[in-house]
């Protein structure tokens, strides 16, 4: 049976081809886009641990996307937080979305508070020396081609001169000082976020308790471990759902694509079929025929699939560092489970069909 599949497969090679391919196009359809979704979520992740806070303070209506929420919090709450008991460090941000080009967030920091959370790492240049001046991580200079000195475009009107280039991994990839940003943005005296650092990160609830009792109840106090716990694709809106959709275009497309090649293969075969069953083949063995030639196919398509994908995000990397593509053991199984469940539904009736044809009307079809 199997040196027949494979005659089948060889004997018709363009069909095998594309059927192939558009496996191929399916697997990697699911991981490259859930890989983008769950690289660029948990880069998110691990940026913002990188700042060094134990708290965040932020509006009663923020997102759980940096950069969403405008700037709605006046920056005076921030000498309202230092005051109290195991708060040693309290950094207040202002963020702005760029749209203009790539979709960024730019982080208007105010540089010592923030620098206290967890110090830069300078690997090129220093600190903001001007009022027009900013930071960026070593992934966008090295992506960008920037280097310490040269002026560059932020918010896409006006011109900052890069005063240094940090190691990434502490928050945004641009870094401006916060009065600059707030000018830009119309946010005078306004913040985003407050960052805040504590003496001992066990001290989390009751500098909770205080903030509330202070009067600032109707703020959203996190600590990074519950942030951090919340930022899952279940959690964000659209998410999920959008992953969902992709999927289901994905083996959409593998089930046209099986059907076709499977229902066209079963009316050319029409009388090798009559022969099999005159031989005695049961309507299992003709079933069982197709279905093993489909799974082939799907295997196949799912090494190339697996390949191109491998190969698509190293090229992605090498071209643009900032975007991060994850492409993770589990998805790869669940992409080998969606393909080949797919590749079989799709060829569950030409196999059907195949089995109910009449031996002698199969013998005599031409």
């Amino acid at each position: 049976m199997n040196k027949m599949i494979l005659a089948n497969l060889v004997h018709r090679p363009v069909r095998s081809v594309i059927s192939i391919i558009a496996i191929a196009v399916e697997v990697t359809l699911i991981l490259l886009i859930v890989g983008l979704s769950l690289g660029m979520l948990n880069d998110n992740k691990i940026r913002q641990l990188g700042i060094g806070a134990d708290l965040m303070l932020e509006p009663p209506n923020a997102s759980l996307l940096t950069g969403l929420g405008g700037a709605p919090m006046p920056e005076k709450i921030a000498d309202v937080l230092r005051k109290l008991d195991h708060v040693t460090v309290v950094s207040p941000v202002v963020w702005q979305m760029n749209t203009s080009g790539a979709v960024e967030v730019i982080s208007g920091i105010d540089y010592n508070s923030y620098n206290a959370l967890a110090p830069f790492k300078f690997l090129a240049g220093g600190p903001f020396e001007q009022p027009y001046d900013v930071i960026v991580d070593d992934y966008f200079a090295t992506s960008n081609n920037v280097h310490v000195g040269e002026h560059i475009k932020v918010l896409g009107q006006q011109e900052f001169r890069v005063s240094g280039i940090v190691l990434h991994g502490k928050g945004a990839r641009k870094f401006v000082p916060i009065k600059t940003l707030q000018d830009m943005s119309g946010a005078q005296g306004k913040a985003s976020i407050f960052y805040i650092k504590l003496d001992n990160p066990q001290n989390v609830d009751v500098v909770k308790k205080e903030i509330v009792d202070i009067g600032l109840s109707t703020y959203k106090v996190l600590s990074m471990a519950q942030w951090l716990s919340m930022m899952s694709v279940g959690s964000l809106p659209g998410l999920s759902q959008f992953i969902t959709v992709v999927i289901s275009v994905a083996v959409i497309i593998g089930f046209i694509v099986i059907f076709q090649a499977m229902y066209t293969a079963v009316m050319e075969r029409t009388r090798e079929i009559g022969i099999l069953k005159s031989l005695g083949a049961s309507k299992f063995y003709i079933i069982n025929v197709i279905l093993r030639e489909t799974v082939v196919l799907a295997i196949g398509g799912i090494i190339v699939g697996i390949g191109l994908s491998v190969g698509a995000r190293r090229a992605i990397h090498s071209k643009l560092p900032t975007l991060p593509i994850q492409i993770q053991v589990d998805w790869i199984f669940y992409a080998i489970l969606i393909a080949i469940g797919g590749a079989i539904l799709g060829a569950i009736y030409p196999a059907v069909k195949a089995a109910q044809k009449d031996p002698i009307e199969a013998l005599a079809y031409e």
